[in-house]
């Protein structure tokens, strides 16, 4: 949703927020007893707190194992992509893949100050190669950009994955989730709610039968 400190028709899904830079920091704590401290600003999502879900989702997120190429879809400042980057082996690739420009270089400013910046590609969607395939995604999907503006986008980035691949997803269960679920295996993606805390479910999505890169 709108940061309540944005400008008008100022989202975090703009690709360039109107709203006046003005830095600040939050923390996070991993479940691994890890504390990060995460510079935000206006015009990202989230700004004054990680987001309850994409802590929930850190909670349960699968290992990522020998993953080569792993992805936060919507990494915003970066506490899921630093986070994935500090799990990861030192082999993977963290892809940060974001539209908002402002949330961009929040989170290759949060990669590096983790030290784990060269681990972590931050791009926007356009930017990202063609024939990129992904091992895990792992993503708090902007709910708010609308349905079919969602569905699009998952559709886009699902069909990237690896053919053993998989992407965890949480989302509220006011926002949608279990319809989501619906969605996405009436489309042939298998889905499963791997867990539920705080009203959030984390749905994992398979690769579908006869898709994923190669």
């Amino acid at each position: 949703m709108p940061n309540p400190q944005s400008g008008p028709g100022d989202h975090y899904f703009s690709a360039r927020p109107d709203s006046p830079s003005a830095p600040t920091t939050v923390e996070l704590v991993l479940p691994e007893g890890i504390v990060l401290t995460l510079t935000t600003d206006r015009g990202v999502f989230s700004a004054d707190a990680v987001d309850a879900g994409t802590r929930v989702l850190l909670g349960e997120a699968p290992s990522l194992g020998g993953s080569r190429n792993v992805a936060d879809l919507g990494c915003g400042y970066g506490p899921i992509a630093v986070t994935m980057a500090l799990r990861a082996d030192p082999g993977t690739t963290v892809w940060a893949i974001d539209v908002n420009a402002r949330a961009r270089q929040l989170c290759e400013l949060n990669a590096r100050a983790a030290g784990v910046g060269e681990h972590v590609r931050v791009v926007a969607p356009e930017d990202v190669p063609a024939d990129l395939v992904l091992d895990q995604i792992w993503s708090n999907p902007p709910i708010r950009i609308g349905k079919a503006n969602l569905h699009d986008m998952l559709t886009t980035w699902l069909d990237r994955l690896a053919p053993d691949g998989s992407a965890s997803l949480v989302v509220h269960k006011h926002l949608g989730s279990d319809s989501l679920a619906r969605w996405l295996s009436a489309e042939g993606w298998a889905t499963e709610r791997s867990a539920s805390r705080a009203g959030y479910r984390v749905l994992t999505v398979a690769t579908r039968p006869g898709e994923g890169g190669s």
